[in-house]
């Protein structure tokens, strides 16, 4: 396979998005609109995360909610770009 078109990360199948909100937060749930159409159409696995029920989750996020994790490392936070979701999972 030539180098250009060799993949440069895990395969979508291979990563974990994960999306900390909370209940009753319009914000989360237009992001998870986001989160489950592109995880959805790329075969990436997601999680959603209640702040509400995970004290530490709260303590390092509850300003920034929701929050979208990309393998464990912050991707975004409070608005989720799909394009920009989309890149993180394919580059």
């Amino acid at each position: 396979m030539s180098p250009l078109f060799r993949r440069k990360g895990p395969a979508p199948q291979d990563r974990l998005v994960t999306l900390i909100g909370k209940p009753d937060c319009h914000l989360c749930e237009d992001a998870q609109t986001v989160v489950e159409k592109v995880c959805g159409e790329l075969g990436v696995p997601w999680e959603h995360r209640d702040i509400t029920e995970d004290r530490a989750l709260h303590d390092a996020y509850w300003e920034q909610i929701p929050v979208v994790l990309v393998d464990g490392r912050q991707h975004t936070f409070w608005r989720v770009d799909e394009t920009r979701l989309r890149k993180a999972l394919t580059d």
